[in-house]
């Protein structure tokens, strides 16, 4: 059971069963939705325990890609600038696809958002609540 909320714990649960990890699943489902925070919060188990592992730099990649919408949810257009640039250096250190996800796709939209934000030199926040970028997994 996730030490993480009820709502958490039900979602790491309904993921189970499947070949990848349902911390892993999870976070694609709650990012998807638009639950941000959620994704950050299902995905960080994880990463702990991966803490030497070799994804340990891939799924802070993908936390603080979540936490940059968070960000952006929050009108802290900076910050979300700020942990784009910090999931990017994370995830360049993985192959095109990893475990199951096109990393270059999800790098070509951190560019993509980067860019949007610095073209309005910050001023002017990108994302309206339904514009963020979906992240599927291929077929395995």
């Amino acid at each position: 059971m996730s030490k993480k909320s009820a709502k958490i714990a039900a979602l790491i649960e309904s993921c189970r069963g499947q070949a990848l990890d349902a911390h892993y699943l999870g976070y694609f489902r709650c990012f998807n939705e638009g639950l941000f925070y959620e994704a950050h919060d299902v995905l960080e188990e994880l990463w702990l325990a991966q803490w030497h592992g070799p994804n340990h730099s891939f799924y802070k990649g993908l936390i603080q890609f979540a936490g940059a919408f968070v960000h952006l949810q929050k009108q802290r257009l900076r910050p979300a600038a700020a942990l784009f640039k910090l999931a990017r250096t994370n995830l360049e250190k993985y192959l095109a696809t990893h475990e199951q996800l096109d990393v270059a796709a999800v790098l070509g939209h951190i560019a993509e958002w980067l860019a949007r934000l610095e073209a309005a030199n910050f001023e002017r926040n990108p994302f309206d609540g339904t514009n963020a970028p979906r992240v599927e997994l291929s077929k395995g």
